[in-house]
């Protein structure tokens, strides 16, 4: 773990902590004069295990049979708090602070790039962050950018920019795009069906009544998007209002249902072929059926494939140039601090030396079991 993958853990975009009761005060690894407890660990691994490839594969770190997982998230986490440890002292050294004008500041700026607080609020929302939260994790994304910012200088020049255009021209290529904006009406049999079985008022219904009701009520979902259907197309300019009130895409709602630009692989099928075949400014004359529900479908722009000219994306590149600088000023910060820090491991099982042990010795283990599997399937194939 590196001061990288620290300020990236940090940055608005991935910050997506969950509140965790304190599990033990016990202090399981100090860093210079600063304690990392039980239950800082606890929470961050937590936060890690629930999360990622573990999530993704289903996999829970804490059974006994993915002791390899377990040890993994264990090192990272260790890592992790170390790094923590080590700039949230040296932050407090140099004097950084971040003043509510600092966090209101930082608000503003991203309320403007999505382009509403409304917005703002949905994605807070739908990713459950409190507000509370959400602005004292942006006070540390802050501390973090000050921090890089009295490191060195992060200028980047036009000719930096021109560079990493010219050398990098096939990230800036795109094919066919449409911009839409839409209205959905979710119908979701099955989310539908357990909305019913789960009303207590349905309890006597066998399972042929329980159906008769799904589709009664897709039927009225179906209804009510053909009306909205007509309504959006007698006024196209109130296309945004309709979207607001009625939509259930709750993320594009607030925006007026708009979806931004988008290729025809980045939608399922039946919402690509009708976007795609549609006018700017102009309402899809069908509602059209996804696996989501119903979906009324204005195309508001078209971009042809081609390539982004340097202009349209210069600023785009100097902020990620900007990015990557501070991002490899704390890497080398880290390491000094690293070098010269007394870090000492109170229970032993997590200093990362014996973590890699446990690793080796795990792999070891599964080795030879996998071997003794191997052989017994062997000698039964015989004896058959």
């Amino acid at each position: 773990m590196r001061g990288k993958k620290l300020l990236a853990t940090l940055a608005l975009s991935t910050v997506l902590f969950a509140g965790c009761g304190l599990k033990s005060g016990d202090t399981i690894i100090t860093v210079n004069d600063k304690k990392i407890t039980q239950a800082q660990f606890d929470k961050m691994f937590d936060e890690q295990a629930s999360g990622g490839i573990a999530k993704a594969l289903g996999i829970n770190v804490k059974d006994g049979k993915n002791t390899f997982m377990y040890l993994l998230i264990k090192e990272r986490v260790v890592n992790e708090l170390i790094i923590k440890a080590l700039l949230e002292d040296e932050i407090e050294k140099r004097g950084i602070e971040v003043t509510n004008s600092d966090v209101e500041n930082a608000i503003k700026d991203i309320i403007d790039k999505l382009g509403s607080k409304e917005q703002l609020d949905a994605v807070l929302k739908q990713n459950a962050i409190s507000n509370s939260q959400f602005k004292n994790d942006l006070k540390e994304e802050i501390k973090m950018k000050k921090l890089s910012e009295q490191l060195g200088s992060a200028k980047v020049t036009d000719a930096d920019t021109k560079k990493f255009y010219n050398d990098n021209i096939d990230k800036f290529k795109h094919p066919a795009r449409v911009r839409a904006s839409h209205i959905l009406i979710s119908a979701n049999p099955e989310e539908i069906k357990e909305i019913i079985k789960s009303d207590k008022a349905n309890e006597s219904l066998d399972d042929k009544a329980i159906d008769e009701k799904v589709n009664t009520e897709i039927k009225a979902k179906e209804t009510k998007a053909n009306q909205l259907l007509k309504e959006a197309k007698k006024d196209v300019k109130q296309f945004a209002k309709l979207a607001k009130e009625n939509s259930e895409d709750t993320t594009t709602a607030v925006k007026g249902g708009d979806l931004g630009f988008f290729t025809d692989k980045e939608m399922v099928p039946e919402f690509s072929k009708a976007a795609f075949a549609g006018k700017p400014n102009t309402v899809y004359d069908k509602v059209v059926k996804t696996q989501y529900g119903y979906h009324i479908i204005l195309v508001t722009d078209r971009a042809a494939a081609g390539t982004e000219p340097y202009e349209k994306v210069k600023n785009d590149i100097k902020a990620y140039l900007e990015t990557q600088k501070q991002l490899e000023a704390i890497d080398k910060l880290v390491d000094s601090l690293k070098k010269n820090a007394d870090i000492k491991y109170i229970k032993s099982d997590y200093n990362p030396e014996q973590i890699q042990k446990d690793v080796q010795q795990t792999v070891k283990e599964q080795t030879e079991k996998d071997k003794k599997e191997i052989e017994k399937a062997k000698k039964e194939k015989k004896s058959k």
